[in-house]
């Protein structure tokens, strides 16, 4: 098959073929389903996205352990989801989800709390919507 009747069969084609990069991901962004806020963008191997999809609960991977989670699984803060959709080339996923609590590890309601601007010093980042929903030194005890 050439690539570009391959390229059309993925792109326009009903057939569920999700394209891993090289470490057998693909890269998930979560939005609130209510506001349409960016909540994190995290990844997904072929387990994690199974089981999204069986479950209705967001499965991700964790490239720094190596290992497979459940949203909330420690935290208690929660992805349900209400709809995935995949991109044209089907080598990234997206999931509008109800998220019960926080997203962020860091306690916040979105990985997304801060701001790139520029100023006197070059680029910065400033806070905004940065309050926290959760102390993650309570929750996480490691």
């Amino acid at each position: 098959m050439s690539t570009s009747a391959h390229s059309h069969d993925v792109e326009e084609g009903l057939d569920f073929r999700p394209r891993f990069d090289a470490s057998g991901l693909v890269t998930c962004v979560a939005t609130d389903a209510a506001s349409g806020d960016v909540l994190m963008v995290a990844h997904m191997n072929d387990e994690a996205l199974r089981k999204t999809i069986a479950s209705g609960e967001a499965w991700y991977y964790s490239r720094s352990r190596k290992a497979l989670w459940r949203k909330g699984e420690s935290s208690g803060h929660t992805q349900r989801v209400v709809e995935m959709r995949m991109d044209c080339d089907q080598d990234a996923v997206w999931i509008r989800v109800e998220q019960t609590g926080a997203a962020c590890h860091t306690g916040r309601r979105s990985c997304f709390y801060r701001k790139v601007g520029t100023g006197d010093g070059g680029v910065q980042l400033s806070f905004v919507d940065a309050d926290r929903v959760f102390d993650p030194k309570k929750v996480y005890r490691t």
